[in-house]
């Protein structure tokens, strides 16, 4: 049975470059992963590609040295012919899709406009390229495993089941809940001025900005940096949610922010944002580190004269 794989041919910006190099990839019917500081690793045991993927990038987190470690061993040891694998550029659009026809080889210096030395053989298919999608649907590894089912929802489809959506919340205050959709939006449009220029909105290496930034797990309300510390900072609106719900909820985030995001020695803060205080919620927090509260107040009255 064929195995399913989305891959970056290199990062989407800048685009010149990307252009280069995906043009390069149809040309040479290839496509190419990997770091030549790192050497042959191709027929490395696992336990050895571990080794020299911790010693190249001491700093690197672990979790990071060891999403490396796995996305080389599948593209020379898991990846093979007659797979299929869509080559993605950025998160919201689809390069172009094609069938592995060999093993992968390391060669380095085969392409001039990038310094990756692995490549596999791809027969590309004159069609589906350069599909764009509204939201996103690939993950930001640069090489992960589909199913069939997501790979064929990215082809037939506009792709929105990739990322898993978030559940409905289940809401205790409702006007709150409603208030609160129109409030994350005023925030992002005032930031600087609410924030006083302590935080700026994140935006990542495709130009996805940090409001309702997707996740495997669901969006992020809004994902920025401390300026002061260069720390990610996860912000969740309560939206009426239950107590223990919201704070899962942000650790689950501010979890995968550091899995997936963070560089060696950078950390990730949280801050939740409601509108009245709730000794739940109050007391949920005294037992996490790293996640604030902030209250907001909203005034309106009517006058006779204006």
């Amino acid at each position: 049975m064929p195995r399913y794989w989305v891959m970056a041919p290199i990062e989407s910006k800048p685009a010149d470059t990307f252009e280069k190099v995906w043009q390069f990839d149809l040309s040479e019917q290839v496509i190419s992963i990997g770091w030549s500081k790192l050497g042959d690793i191709s027929a490395m045991p696992r336990d050895e590609l571990a080794d020299a993927v911790s010693n190249t990038f001491p700093d690197k987190p672990s979790q990071t040295k060891g999403l490396y470690t796995n996305m080389l061993w599948s593209f020379y040891h898991e990846i093979a012919p007659g797979d299929y694998i869509i080559a993605r550029r950025g998160r919201k659009a689809l390069a172009g899709v094609g069938k592995i026809t060999g093993a992968a080889v390391y060669t380095p210096g085969k392409n001039q406009h990038c310094v990756h030395p692995g490549f596999v053989n791809v027969s590309w298919q004159a069609e589906p390229r350069n599909k764009q999608y509204s939201s996103i649907v690939f993950p930001m590894h640069t090489l992960a495993e589909f199913s069939e089912e997501q790979f064929r929802n990215v082809l037939e489809g506009s792709g929105s089941t990739i990322v898993t959506p978030e559940v409905e919340p289940e809401v205790e205050n409702q006007s709150e809940f409603v208030l609160e959709k129109y409030l994350e939006d005023f925030i992002v449009s005032n930031f600087d001025t609410i924030f006083k220029r302590k935080l700026r909105i994140f935006e990542d290496a495709d130009g996805n900005d940090g409001q309702q930034y997707s996740t495997d797990i669901g969006p992020i309300d809004i994902l920025c940096i401390e300026e002061s510390t260069n720390s990610f900072v996860v912000i969740e609106l309560k939206k009426g949610r239950p107590s223990d719900r919201v704070v899962g909820q942000i650790l689950r985030y501010m979890g995968w922010v550091k899995r997936n995001l963070c560089e060696s020695g950078q950390n990730v803060k949280g801050l939740i944002i409601c509108r009245d205080h709730d000794p739940k919620l109050t007391y949920a927090l005294e037992m996490t580190n790293g996640i604030d509260v902030r209250y907001y107040s909203v005034s309106f009255k009517l006058n006779e004269n204006p």
